[in-house]
């Protein structure tokens, strides 16, 4: 069965042309204001500035605080502890500093002073080697230098004569070197010291000897025991001061021995 257009009746619109009446539409309603009029409540909801209820923000925000001042808290108290243990390190520096020093002065008045009683040391035992004495502690002279009389084979004494019980301790006058040690004949036991100031002294009549040849003596030091040996009347102790250890170069003992500081 055949179908037949119906005569007068117009045909549907196509899509295009349906489509492009609308915009059309859409045109028309923009001239009239009505879009805009429409389209103003939904513009100025989307530019209204949300609630804190929508957005919780707020929370977020506040979190966000609180983290930066508890990080500030925490580099403050870094900063507090560094500080700190700066200022303990500088104050224990500081008073290993001044323990080192005050042990470093400590040391150098111990070394002056250890120095000063070196030098102390050192000159009194100077002074005791060019120190002087009398032969027989607390003796004085009997018969004095150049003394005339038979007794002597050359007419005079050619030294001094100290008063000493026989065995009373008869030391160096001074410092010097034993040069003889024994028998003199006329003097008996007798021993003759070379003097550090290149003198020499003779001591005559010994009992006994105790020291021998080449010893060094120091003053005070022990050299026999007073006597009475040899040319002798009695125990005393012949003393003489010489330029030489040879016989005849005598000089006044007592003269001698106070020019080195001897009370006799």
């Amino acid at each position: 069965m055949a179908f037949t257009r119906a005569t007068g009746k117009h045909r549907a619109p196509s899509r295009l042309t349906r489509r492009s009446a609308n915009l059309a539409g859409v045109a028309a309603l923009a001239t009239t204001g009505v879009i805009g009029t429409l389209a103003s409540p939904a513009l100025a909801a989307d530019t209204e500035a949300p609630s804190v209820e929508d957005t919780g923000l707020t929370q977020i925000v506040s979190m966000g605080s609180l983290a930066d001042e508890i990080a500030a808290q925490a580099a403050a108290q870094e900063r507090e502890a560094e500080e700190a243990a700066a200022k303990a390190r500088a104050q224990a520096k500081a008073e290993a500093e001044a323990k080192a020093e005050a042990r470093r002065k400590a040391e150098a008045r111990a070394k002056e002073a250890r120095e000063a009683k070196e030098r102390a040391a050192r000159e009194a035992e100077r002074k005791r080697l060019n120190s002087f004495r009398l032969p027989i502690a607390g003796s004085y002279v009997t018969t004095g230098y150049k003394t005339g009389g038979a007794l002597w084979s050359s007419g005079s004494h050619s030294g001094v004569d100290f008063r000493a019980a026989s065995g009373s301790s008869v030391v160096s006058v001074g410092a010097g070197t034993v040069v003889e040690a024994g028998w003199g004949g006329a003097y008996g036991n007798n021993v003759v010291i070379r003097m550090n100031d290149g003198t020499y002294t003779q001591y005559g009549h010994l009992s006994s000897i105790s020291v021998s040849v080449g010893q060094q003596v120091a003053p005070g030091r022990q050299i026999g025991l007073s006597g009475s040996t040899g040319n002798s009347t009695g125990p005393h102790l012949h003393f003489e001061a010489r330029t030489t250890a040879e016989y005849g170069s005598d000089i006044d003992p007592v003269a001698y021995l106070r020019s080195h500081g001897v009370n006799v």
